[in-house]
């Protein structure tokens, strides 16, 4: 089994290090995947830090935004970077418990599968960011009706060929799911761990957060709309 991970970071040198420290020592040695890290022109000495660590591992990649450009940006430019056809995309806050790689892959190598999407178990954010995201699915999940609690967890395993194949817009990483559905792809959540943010802080507001997943819904029902055209012809 053989893929590739995705991380897309701002400003997380104080948590980095540490999680590709877990993903390298808690992955099951029986998988073959390699690393890219999208560092999203941060700030801080992310880069510096990601670049001596690397040195020592040759299956680490680094990639550069020349501006800082969102998390959907970043996610398609690792992609873009990868050399195996399945995708795990993971945040890089450490939030996101790397041991949950080797059961989502499990699931979707074991049951041929092109989407694993988690689902964070007992969130360990703010009330006001809990809340904020139950809302956004909420509104989300009625419109769109793709029976997913949870699109805002980071932690998932998909077929980058599909991925691809959907039309981009910023902001595509929330509705992963929803788009899967209208390609007709086999789908499965399941629940994962979710850990306190141990540095740092979140780099999106609550309230931004909201407002981008409401905003979003249009561009998304289009897409599907001409999916499904598509799958018609």
């Amino acid at each position: 089994m053989k893929f590739s991970i995705i991380i897309p970071i701002f400003n997380e040198s104080e948590n980095i290090i540490s999680l590709l420290n877990e993903i390298k020592n808690l992955i099951d040695k029986d998988y073959k995947y390699e690393v890219v890290v999208v560092d999203d022109f941060s700030t801080d000495d992310s880069i510096i830090k990601i670049k001596k660590y690397i040195e020592n591992y040759n299956f680490i990649k680094l990639v550069k935004n020349n501006k800082n450009m969102g998390q959907s940006y970043s996610i398609l430019e690792g992609i873009k970077n990868t050399f195996y056809d399945t995708i795990v995309t993971i945040d890089g806050d450490g939030q996101n418990n790397p041991i949950d790689i080797n059961k989502l892959v499990k699931i979707y190598f074991d049951n041929k599968c092109d989407l694993v999407a988690g689902i964070r178990y007992k969130r360990k954010d703010s009330y006001i960011k809990i809340i904020s995201s139950f809302i956004a699915n909420k509104i989300r999940s009625f419109l769109l009706n793709d029976k997913c609690r949870d699109t805002g967890c980071g932690l998932k395993v998909f077929n980058k060929n599909i991925f691809l194949s959907i039309s981009y817009f910023n902001g595509i990483h929330r509705y992963i799911p929803a788009l899967f559905i209208a390609k007709k792809s086999s789908i499965i959540y399941e629940n994962v761990d979710h850990r306190p943010r141990e540095h740092g802080k979140s780099k999106y507001g609550t309230i931004d957060r909201l407002y981008y997943a409401i905003r979003d819904l249009s561009k998304v029902k289009k897409i599907i709309n001409d999916i499904k055209k598509e799958n018609k012809n």
